[in-house]
């Protein structure tokens, strides 16, 4: 029995990406009772044309159905649309809670003026202090800065995501020239369009599985419980055992070791109003009773 990845689905076959080779397999005839369904990086178990067990998964995006991403490269465009700390966050949030790794990727650099870049500049500071991987330069696709995002994608599961406009496509390009992208087109240039047969697939960029659609929505709604939403603020994470109370929200709690944090500027205060609008959001969310229909 070979192990592998699901490369691509499509119409009740699965290519399967084992030692350098894909294997084309059908699912067992059970998996439908089971409610099983395989989806594009699923690590599987198979043999004789025939897909026998999903092994389970670290993760799984519903847009576009990708399991076991790695990376999600989160591409900001530093102007145009405008830069938003509270956007970067909502998404950061997202990939923290599905325990995939982000990594910010500035666009649209060339178009800051010298006192717009320096004071993005700070920002993206105050990200990498976090723990975030940045790729921030003057030049948006500066050759060595190319380089490096190619060296730490190789190999991963990757996920791209980021706001119309944002730069995927131009991103794509410059990692793989040969894909000829047009801007905006990803979909339509991976054969998703309307009018074709639909198929989820992972994309062999410069070494990278990349997912065949732009990314992912998931960040506009908030999943987790007000207890749990620290625990996706990395800084806060850290800091919490030093605070007063055990399970503090640093709202209005005393002797709460993230709020002294920001007032002495070692925690970004961008981010703690993130917190606390995304806290307030998510006490007043109705439950979405419609989730536990089939």
């Amino acid at each position: 029995m070979k192990q592998g990845i699901i490369q691509q689905s499509l119409s009740g076959f699965y290519d399967i990406l084992a030692d350098g080779e894909i294997h084309r397999t059908r699912a067992r005839g059970n998996f439908r009772a089971r409610k099983i369904k395989p989806i594009v990086g699923d690590r599987v178990e198979f043999e004789n044309g025939y897909l026998l067990r999903v092994l389970p998964r670290k993760n799984e995006l519903v847009r576009p159905p990708v399991a076991n991403v790695d990376i999600a490269v989160v591409v900001t465009a530093a102007k145009k649309p405008t830069f938003s700390t509270n956007l970067l966050d909502r998404q950061l949030i997202a990939l923290e809670a599905q325990k995939i790794i982000p990594v910010i990727y500035f666009s649209k650099t060339d178009l800051l003026s010298d006192d717009e870049y320096a004071k993005l500049a700070e920002i993206v500071a105050g990200y990498r202090k976090i723990g975030y991987q940045v790729f921030f330069d003057r030049e948006a696709f500066a050759e060595d800065q190319l380089h490096q995002l190619k060296e730490l994608l190789k190999g991963q599961i990757v996920t791209m995501m980021g706001q119309t406009g944002a730069g995927k496509s131009t991103l794509l390009n410059h990692l793989a020239p040969g894909l000829g992208l047009a801007t905006g087109e990803i979909s339509t240039a991976l054969k998703r369009g309307r009018h074709t047969t639909r198929k989820v697939s992972l994309l062999n960029v410069a070494g990278a599985w990349i997912a065949d659609t732009p990314g992912f929505s998931s960040y506009e709604t908030f999943d987790m419980t007000v207890e749990k939403l620290p625990n996706f603020f990395p800084e806060m994470k850290e800091l919490a055992p030093n605070c007063k109370f055990r399970g503090c929200l640093h709202l209005k709690e005393p002797q709460c070791a993230v709020k002294d944090a920001v007032k002495n500027g070692i925690i970004m205060k961008s981010r703690y109003d993130d917190y606390v609008q995304f806290h307030n959001l998510i006490a007043n969310q109705k439950p979405d009773y419609s989730k536990n229909k089939k």
